[in-house]
């Protein structure tokens, strides 16, 4: 730990000048859990974590953060006394990051905060409302594809297709392993989701192919892409803290090599990042660690493309203190 470490930053790094380059924004939501609780205190317990991740990244060549201004925002407060209020709130929490003058990288939380940050991002310069030219990019053991789970239509089960019916224009996914015969049926009808079933991936058999066909793919992206994260995507032995834990997930360095493919497709450009389903593990801190380090990875390959020319600032920098947005999009959805 460095003599200039800052405890309740993101790797612990001190935040020089006014202006943001990236910003680390912590999303403590936690209302359609399913099974195993915890992600409230996730992003904490993420943060945390990244103070023991060392700063030099192969890819960048440098020290993180290699002269860029990473501010880690104060967590979103929790309020609203309702779903469709926390929904609201979480996307004016996130609204005023989205101008693109920065790098937004979202830790959460259940993957319910994918709608919202969706919600939120439609008003990036280079989307201008049109959430058709977005792509998202989806690690995950669940499909999330679900009208519905337990009655509730913004169920975590329910992210990916929530985020479709906003007007996402392309969905693709990787590590998907545990879905209902409703979602099957709808990757296999709706021609803007393209799923890589870990089945397909990790065989041993024809999974090293899969796995170069799915790098190809990313690699040919084009415009502007958001990268969701959800840990139980990776092997359940890899993060079982997590809130669904699931077995033969991706290893480690496959999602490693997702984020390096995703960011470095050159006629794309990733708006934004977030790492969700994160949750403290008892008495090793392995689940947050892994969070931290692909957040980290994520980070770093966002600062190459940044050199390489692949992400230029399409805003006037707006600097650290932003006001959120009022929004009554999702009690309007909900009522």
């Amino acid at each position: 730990m460095s003599e200039d470490y800052v405890e309740g930053n993101f790797l612990g790094l001190p935040e020089q000048g006014e202006n943001v380059d990236v910003v680390v924004l912590q999303l403590p939501y936690e209302l359609t859990t399913s099974y195993g609780q915890g992600t409230a205190l996730g992003p904490a317990a993420c943060i945390a974590a990244s103070g023991q991740v060392e700063l030099f990244d192969s890819k960048l060549g440098h020290d993180l953060p290699s002269g860029a201004c990473i501010f880690t925002a104060p967590e979103w407060n929790g309020e609203g006394g309702s779903l469709a209020e926390q929904l609201d709130n979480i996307s004016g929490y996130l609204q005023p990051w989205f101008a693109g003058d920065c790098f937004p990288l979202v830790l959460g939380g259940e993957h319910g905060i994918l709608p919202p940050l969706v919600h939120a991002a439609q008003n990036h310069p280079l989307i201008e409302g049109d959430l058709g030219r977005l792509t998202i990019v989806q690690i995950d053991a669940h499909a999330d594809l679900r009208c519905e789970l337990n009655g509730e239509s913004y169920s975590h089960a329910c992210a990916a297709s929530r985020s479709l019916d906003l007007g996402v224009g392309r969905l693709l996914q990787v590590g998907i392993r545990a879905y209902a015969k409703e979602e099957a049926e709808m990757i296999q009808t709706d021609e803007r989701i393209t799923t890589f079933f870990a089945r397909e991936t990790q065989s041993s058999i024809h999974g090293a192919t899969t796995w170069t066909k799915w790098l190809d793919t990313l690699q040919n992206l084009t415009g502007p892409v958001h990268l969701t994260i959800d840990l139980d995507g990776l092997d359940g032995s890899l993060v079982p803290a997590t809130g669904t834990p699931v077995p033969g997930g991706l290893t480690f360095w496959q999602a490693i090599e997702t984020i390096e493919a995703v960011f470095s497709a050159p006629n794309a450009v990733v708006i934004s990042v977030d790492i969700n389903e994160i949750a403290p593990q008892e008495n090793t801190p392995l689940t947050q660690f892994t969070a931290a380090m692909l957040a980290a990875k994520a980070l770093a390959v966002h600062l190459k493309a940044r050199n390489e020319g692949r992400w230029i600032t399409n805003a006037q920098p707006a600097g650290r203190s932003r006001e959120a947005i009022q929004t009554t999009f999702f009690k309007q959805q909900l009522s």
